[in-house]
C-alpha cells in the first residue's frame, strides 16, 4: 500500500467522521486542529483504521498516536510485509 493511497483512505475516514466533506487532512494535523475532535471521535477514527486497513491496533500504538502522520507511518508499518 503506497502512502498516497494510505492518505487516500485517512481522508476519508476523517471526511465521513467529522462529516465534512471538503476537509484536507495534513501529516502535522492534530485534534486541536480539527473542530470535535475528541476522545468519542478517536475511538471512531481508530476502529474505521482497524477496519479500512485490516490491521489491528494495540493500546500502546494507540497511544502515541497525537496526529495525521502517526496515523499514517502506523499503518504504513502495519501493512508492510
Amino acid at each position: 500500500m503506497t502512502p498516497s493511497e494510505i492518505h487516500a483512505g485517512l481522508t476519508e475516514i476523517f471526511r465521513e467522521t467529522f462529516d465534512n466533506p471538503n476537509l484536507i487532512l495534513a501529516p502535522e494535523m492534530t485534534a486541536r486542529d480539527i473542530e470535535g475532535w475528541d476522545s468519542l471521535k478517536m475511538v471512531i477514527i481508530i476502529l474505521a483504521v482497524e477496519e479500512r486497513f485490516d490491521i489491528q491496533l494495540r493500546t500502546r500504538e494507540m497511544d502515541v498516536l497525537r496526529c495525521v502522520g502517526d496515523f499514517a507511518s502506523l499503518i504504513e508499518q502495519k501493512r508492510s510485509p
